[in-house]
């Protein structure tokens, strides 16, 4: 039987306070399967992002549970979360998120180092080789490409060996050439690593490649294509 390893049950999130609030998700439930790969759809403001972001132990939830690799984030305290997402958890964002006076070799490192591996360098020296910069590690991030930058973020992420790869628009900033690179490269990724990769995309070819697509509309899952080989094979 396949694990799932993340599931989510009544999910409720109001953002903001008093007139300003905004109840962006309205009792979300959702099971994802250890391996699969998710594309999470919906149009701006749908709170798919936000969705991510319980997902990734970034938001704290109102009320439900999240519980992910067999963990309940909902009942750790912030500290308890980010060692947890450094452990099981790479998060891969459209803005690259590097440090701009520190190689991409540094880059990678970085939260290798705040783990306490003594090993850090040596990863991500073979993480970045492994996502095709070998001959760019001692690059700072003004020296490098979007699609190079993108790739040490992917690298960063990917460097701490996941369960699951988180991605929010990582061809967003891309140009379309760049984008499908950098798509060819998380599958791959996924594939090989056996990693459970949810992405939020406005792009639909993106999420048609998953092998499940959610779409997501005013807080609620509008649709979940549980079943995309048979929709893809009509």
């Amino acid at each position: 039987m396949t694990k799932s390893v993340i599931a989510l049950d009544h999910i409720e999130l109001t953002l903001g306070t008093g007139a300003s609030s905004v109840h962006v998700l309205k009792g979300i439930s959702l099971s994802i399967n250890s391996g699969q790969s998710v594309g999470i759809v919906g149009p701006s403001g749908s709170g798919k992002s936000t969705l991510l972001m319980v997902l990734a132990g970034l938001e704290h939830v109102d009320s439900g549970s999240v519980r992910i690799a067999g963990e309940r984030l909902e009942i750790m305290n912030e500290d308890e979360a980010a060692a947890f997402r450094g452990k099981n958890i790479g998060i891969v964002f459209q803005s690259f998120h590097l440090i701009p006076n520190m190689t991409a070799l540094e880059n990678v490192a970085v939260p290798l180092e705040l783990a306490g591996n003594p090993d850090a360098f040596a990863i991500a020296e073979r993480v970045l080789a492994a996502v095709g910069l070998a001959d760019r590690v001692t690059h700072y991030p003004g020296e490098l490409s979007g699609g190079e930058q993108q790739r040490v973020a992917i690298a960063r992420a990917l460097a701490p060996s996941p369960k699951i790869l988180i991605a929010d628009e990582p061809t967003g900033n891309l140009d379309t050439t760049t984008g499908r690179q950098i798509a060819d490269l998380l599958f791959e990724k996924q594939k090989e690593l056996g990693l459970t990769l949810v992405l939020v995309t406005h792009d639909a070819a993106l999420a048609a490649r998953c092998d499940r697509e959610i779409r997501v509309r005013s807080g609620l899952i509008e649709a979940d294509d549980d079943a995309p080989e048979l929709a893809k094979s009509a």
